[in-house]
């Protein structure tokens, strides 16, 4: 876990995953912390950089300070750890007040999103009294007090009587968090919707319900989707508040269908050249995209094209593999062939992808049986001119 100082405040966060790949922000429910997406991460993180982190007074994060808490300030949070991160764009993906969130950036910020995905929350959930009575009850007796009585709303009751340590388990991650900073939460839900906010932003929306959600109703997420141009809705079965807890499996199959890009019908249309650039600049870094396309000539500069739509568009873009899997195949490839400046470039790019010492070398290795010793003998060269296996042996 690490710390980023935010407005004034310590914010607890993490950031995991190689460079190169594409971001996933997520948002977690109020009076839990950024741990509900500790199962999800093994799906993930072979094909994903993944940011989570603890809002105001909720896990390792600071207390919220002087004022209220509105979701356009939640949302500066999660915009301030993807600027450091340095993510332009990224997906997200937010359970109930995380949602919320999710809400304020597709509403304010649609520009910086690849993908929304928005789960057990609503553009208006429960009353204003219903927010201002809790507020005031956890003024006055503490989260502790209260929270045998709000965690088993987060989950079935299948769940909960299969696993009562679960219930305890969540009472007990509930009863530290900071009261004040959860009593604002429950105000600014109670103060604020996004009815008639969300519609035409040009960004991929995912709804996800659970049929035993008592906060937020599949009825809730019904009412979200129409404000969202009709977004696709799943109920999921059996499941209440906390999906990402309570079906992880289930839970991140549902994800993973969601940020995998959409490359269509690539045998009768091909892939657009957009999607091609994103997924190039995303593996091989902005400034090395930007002065290629700067150099381009009336002579290359089709050739730069071509090798977007179909090199970074249709292969690259395609999830069957992951992008550690295509970097170990393609700097194979160019290290059998002696194709040295690809292989250069290739061989960066392999530390950005996150291949380890070991990866590389095992590569090479394979180089040296199936392609030629003294192709491998270069290719290890020229890996350890790069930086490559930086100890003595």
């Amino acid at each position: 876990m690490a710390f980023l100082n935010i407005n004034g405040r310590s914010v607890a966060y993490r950031l995991l995953g190689a460079e190169a790949l594409p971001l996933v922000v997520l948002a977690h429910p109020l009076g839990m912390s950024q741990a509900v997406w500790d199962d999800l991460l093994p799906a993930l993180l072979p094909r994903y950089r993944v940011l989570t982190w603890d809002l105001p007074g909720h896990g390792a994060s600071q207390a919220w300070g002087e004022g209220a808490i509105t979701p356009a300030d939640l949302a500066s949070e999660a915009l301030a750890l993807a600027d450091h991160a340095g993510a332009g764009r990224f997906h997200f993906a937010g359970t109930s007040i995380g949602g919320v969130v999710g809400q304020q950036l597709l509403a304010e910020h649609a520009e910086r999103l690849y993908s929304v995905t928005l789960t057990n929350t609503g553009a208006v959930i429960g009353t204003t009294e219903l927010w201002t009575t809790r507020a005031g009850r956890v003024r006055s007796e503490g989260l502790g007090a209260i929270s045998d009585e709000i965690v088993p709303r987060w989950f079935s009751a299948g769940r909960i009587e299969a696993n009562p340590a679960l219930k305890n388990g969540w009472m007990t991650q509930m009863g530290r968090g900071d009261d004040e900073s959860y009593a604002r939460l429950c105000e600014m839900l109670g103060s604020h919707a996004f009815t008639g906010k969300l519609t035409r932003k040009g960004v991929k929306v995912q709804l996800l319900g659970g049929s035993e959600d008592l906060a937020t109703p599949p009825a809730t997420l019904e009412a979200l989707a129409a404000e969202c141009d009709g977004a696709p809705l799943e109920i999921l079965d059996a499941v209440g508040h906390v999906p990402s807890v309570e079906v992880p499996a289930l839970f991140a199959e549902k994800l993973l269908a969601v940020l995998a890009v959409d490359l269509g019908d690539v045998g009768e249309r091909g892939v657009d050249y957009a999607t091609g650039l994103t997924t190039r600049k995303q593996v091989l870094g902005e400034e090395h995209v930007a002065r290629s396309t700067e150099n381009a000539t009336s002579l290359d500069a089709p050739f730069q094209q071509m090798i977007t739509r179909l090199a970074w568009g249709e292969l690259w873009s395609n999830d069957d593999l992951t992008r550690r899997e295509r970097s170990m195949i393609t700097t194979g490839i160019l290290a059998a062939l002696g194709r040295d400046g690809e292989l250069a470039l290739h061989l960066k790019t392999a530390k950005r992808i996150g291949l380890t010492e070991a990866e590389l070398r095992q590569v090479l290795m394979h180089v040296a049986i199936y392609g030629g010793v003294p192709a491998a003998n270069h290719a290890f060269g020229l890996a350890k001119q790069l930086g490559w296996g930086g100890e003595q042996a």
